[in-house]
């Protein structure tokens, strides 16, 4: 089953990948599609660490995700939120937060999305996932990801 999103979301996933064309690039691709299929217009952006995040002010919903490298959140993204403006666009946003790493689920909950949590200020947290690397590729996981986005956007709204 996919939720609809009743009046047209402009959604931003801000993403990290430190490969071209990988996991991760498919990953967003499948989730920008998802989001796509239930009515939001959806762009995708790589973050830059020291980038002007100033844009993300356009958006309704913003997706954070990156894959884990030696135990951190991808450094473009996580350097993003610490040393651009993001943090301070980020602000009060309607957010849902997504990494990829190998490390079973209840570790990864533990040690990697309070990674990204603890650089935001008062978001709106919509979902929470913690891809392992072959669920990237399941369209039935991924689903189940942006049908919980899209409920938790239709009740936060």
């Amino acid at each position: 089953m996919t939720s609809t999103i009743a009046k047209p979301v402009k959604a931003l996933i801000l993403y990290d990948s430190q490969s071209v064309g990988g996991s991760t690039d498919r990953l967003i691709d499948s989730i920008g599609k998802k989001l796509a299929e239930g009515g939001a217009y959806v762009e995708k952006a790589r973050c830059k660490i020291n980038a002007d995040y100033s844009f993300v002010d356009e958006f309704d919903l913003v997706l954070l995700g990156a894959p884990i490298y030696y135990l951190l959140v991808a450094s473009q993204l996580s350097g993003a939120l610490m040393q651009s403006n993001l943090k301070k666009v980020l602000k009060n946003k309607k957010v849902a937060l997504f990494v990829i790493c190998g490390s079973p689920e209840p570790m990864a909950q533990f040690l990697y999305l309070p990674q990204l949590k603890m650089h935001i200020e008062n978001p709106v947290i919509l979902a929470e996932k913690v891809f392992s690397p072959d669920q990237t590729g399941d369209p039935k996981t991924i689903a189940e990801f942006v049908d919980n986005i899209t409920a938790a956007y239709g009740k936060a709204s």
